[in-house]
């Protein structure tokens, strides 16, 4: 296992948790705006 390797590794690490994240957000902040449509 070299540096190259490992740097790539964590690129894509940082990569995946910010796509991630990302969704996370956009699926919260879409729940909350469907939440104050409903009017049961």
């Amino acid at each position: 296992m070299d540096y190259g390797w490992m740097s790539h590794a964590l690129l894509w690490l940082i990569g995946l948790m910010s796509v991630g994240s990302a969704l996370a957000a956009f699926g919260a902040l879409f729940a909350l705006g469907r939440e104050n449509y409903r009017k049961d």
